[in-house]
């Protein structure tokens, strides 16, 4: 079984280049291939001899993402299904606005969650992304930012398919590369991870003093409410959801936002909106970004009339509350918030 040459530092390639009796300035180049110029395979190493892209080829593997499909909004967002080197598909989305470019990326194939509000979460989880899997996944989503509108990407948000804080490592090394000014430099300051609540792992982001921002998917402010629709809420309740981000807080001083999906008749009264102030109040967020239902096969969920939203959003406002609608994007082509299931 070849190693994957991506598993390797810039050290680990210069020592490799020395004991081959290769010049120094190779590993650079090699470097730059993968983490700058996204090469997906050792043949489009173009400054390198063919010997050289050959013994490569010999010793290293190079398992890259591939686009297996790509599905246009009339909105103008684009979902791209992404086959991995061993056949399984994971989405990422690219959501243009008139001042920003995001990529909505994913970190697991199918989710070991099982929220009953979100398509993924119906799917088995089969296996983790590897970190250059994700960091596949920014590349090919920047590029098509900027063939399709000549700007680069301005933010990535972890809130595609899967539950990134279980899948940690990976989801942090590939952030450590998005970021590294030698690969694509972006600031981590324009990054959000979404967690569905994970306590622990959220004080480990802490401890690790991360420069991201944080979102968690709230969508309900009481326990009962939310372990009727978020099964992880029965090991990661509110209140350790609380002392996490203020623990994470108090470490990173970093932006912390609450996601809040309305549901008809079961989190959009005055008095959830109440209980979501109280949690608030709790937390140094910045924001609560309130979130339009996206209807799916599987639930039974629909979402409330624009009379009622407006009302929750008004009680909130007249609170204090910094609130803002999220409105959803690439619903036509099942790229929305909570859509993301492989369908084509």
């Amino acid at each position: 079984m070849k190693s994957n040459i991506r598993d390797l530092s810039l050290e680990q390639i210069q020592d490799l280049f020395k004991t081959m009796g290769e010049p120094a300035f190779r590993a650079k180049q090699v470097w730059e291939w993968l983490w700058q110029k996204h090469a997906a395979s050792f043949g489009d190493m173009t400054n390198l001899s063919k010997t050289l892209r050959d013994k490569l080829g010999e010793k290293f593997s190079l398992p890259s993402l591939t686009v297996d499909t790509i599905q246009t909004s009339t909105d103008g967002t684009i979902k791209s299904r992404f086959r991995t080197h061993d056949g399984h598909m994971v989405e990422g989305v690219l959501i243009p606005t008139e001042s920003r470019m995001t990529a909505c990326v994913s970190s697991q194939i199918g989710c070991s969650l099982s929220c009953k509000f979100c398509a993924t979460g119906y799917l088995d989880r089969k296996r983790n992304l590897e970190f250059d899997e994700i960091v596949d996944e920014v590349a090919i989503l920047n590029k098509q930012s900027e063939e399709s509108t000549g700007k680069k990407l301005s933010n990535i948000v972890f809130m595609g398919m899967g539950e990134p804080l279980l899948n940690y490592k990976n989801v942090l090394k590939a952030i450590e590369r998005i970021t590294a000014p030698d690969g694509i430099a972006m600031s981590p300051r324009r990054i959000t991870v979404s967690t569905a609540g994970v306590a622990k792992m959220i004080r480990q982001l802490g401890d690790d003093e991360v420069k991201f921002k944080l979102a968690l998917s709230l969508h309900a402010a009481n326990d009962a409410k939310r372990n009727e629709i978020m099964g992880i809420n029965e090991t990661n309740n509110l209140k350790s959801l609380i002392d996490a981000l203020n623990y994470f807080y108090k470490k990173t001083r970093n932006e912390i936002t609450f996601e809040y999906i309305l549901f008809k008749d079961f989190n959009d009264s005055l008095k959830d909106a109440d209980e979501l102030i109280k949690i608030y109040r709790q937390v140094p967020a910045d924001l609560i970004n309130i979130i339009e239902y996206n209807p799916i096969d599987f639930a039974s969920f629909s979402k409330p009339d624009e009379e009622k939203v407006e009302a929750f959003m008004e009680y909130l406002e007249k609170n204090r509350v910094n609130v803002r609608l999220r409105r959803s994007r690439g619903k036509d082509i099942d790229a929305a918030c909570g859509q993301l299931a492989n369908k084509n």
